[in-house]
């Protein structure tokens, strides 16, 4: 098998490949994070304010014989 070094030009060593490939797993690790962080930020958000949509909603006066419309059309 090749030494990784030697696939990579421009590697000192192999120490070298492998202090690159951590790292790289390093920032990938953080990018993972931040990228849960924001999805759970996110979902709390739009919890929020489909609560803020149904309490609103809930609270107009609907006359007799209007029909309903569904603004999502079913889809959600």
């Amino acid at each position: 098998a090749a030494d990784p070094a030697s696939v990579f030009p421009g590697s000192v060593g192999r120490g070298s490949w492998c202090n690159e490939h951590d790292t790289f797993h390093e920032r990938l690790d953080i990018i993972e994070e931040k990228v849960i962080k924001t999805v759970e930020h996110l979902e709390s958000e739009v919890k929020s304010l489909l609560n803020i949509i149904s309490e609103t909603t809930s609270n107009i006066p609907i006359a007799p014989g209007t029909p309903l419309i569904d603004i999502f059309d079913g889809k959600y």
